[in-house]
């Protein structure tokens, strides 16, 4: 079945200027994945929604540039398709001064801490600092989650404005993933709502059972939000009150360097 990319919210409409050739290609490099990292040819046009010649072309090109290796049957990424992630990251020093920052901060809290952004209705990890491994699901910088049902991310929808956070709801895949997901649509937009106010997110077991975390904003000079962090830990250790009384005070302090080390920098 084709996997094609859902269009995000904001993304704009296609015009004169669209490359439908160079989409493609974006398609093929995003159809590999950590369940399907080897591909024939024939898995990769139907991950992509592309017909076998116009996959086989795309890899080829790939494969010249030296993005893609074949062994003549199989398919798989290079190391240098790393290139384009770290483009985006070395693009933007406030992560590498915000590093030391958040080591601070997991060394504190004895908790794994995390920096992402927004991207349409995902998040996507811009930085991470482990101390334990708590979660099924391997988070690495470039690894991507559900904004809605993750502290990062209802920090991040807390940015924007009601109709923007309702039109990524509707475009996100809302399901229970364990018996502590809010998955009703008015409960969704309530609960980013609090966090607008608060300056915080508290989410408890929804997205992961035993996963428990708390974020808070990063923002710009102009005061919006453009990043978040958070610490997280597992719930039979780390309680929701502990959370709020212990850690949130450390994790809003570290954010708010954050924010002054970004409007130093003068970048959004």
């Amino acid at each position: 079945m084709a996997t094609r990319a859902r269009r995000e919210p904001d993304a704009p409409t296609p015009g004169d200027g669209y490359v439908q050739s160079f989409a493609r290609g974006l398609e093929v490099i995003r159809s590999f994945s950590a369940e399907a990292s080897v591909q024939t040819l024939s898995e990769v046009a139907a991950r992509s929604g592309l017909t076998r010649a116009g996959a086989r072309r795309i890899l080829l090109t790939l494969q010249a540039l030296g993005y893609v290796h074949s062994d003549g049957k199989h398919y798989r990424l290079t190391p240098r398709i790393l290139e384009l992630g770290f483009s985006y990251l070395t693009a933007l020093p406030i992560w590498n001064l915000a590093e030391p920052v958040m080591e601070r901060l997991a060394d504190d809290v004895g908790e794994s801490c995390s920096a992402a952004v927004l991207d349409g209705t995902d998040i996507v990890y811009v930085l991470r600092v482990h101390t334990h491994k708590i979660m099924a699901i391997n988070l690495n910088v470039g690894t991507r989650l559900p904004a809605w049902c993750t502290s990062l991310g209802r920090v991040l929808l807390a940015g924007l404005d009601d109709a923007e956070v309702k039109a990524r709801l509707k475009a996100s895949d809302i399901r229970a993933n364990t018996r502590h997901t809010a998955t009703d649509m008015g409960e969704l937009l309530a609960r980013v709502q609090q966090v607008r106010r608060q300056g915080w997110a508290l989410v408890n077991q929804e997205l992961e059972e035993g996963l428990i975390s708390i974020a808070a904003p990063v923002k710009n000079r102009a005061g919006a939000v453009v990043a978040a962090l958070n610490v997280s830990g597992q719930a039979n250790r780390t309680s929701a009150a502990v959370m709020k009384d212990s850690m949130l005070p450390k994790l809003r302090a570290a954010a708010d360097e954050v924010s002054a080390l970004l409007a130093q920098t003068g970048r959004a």
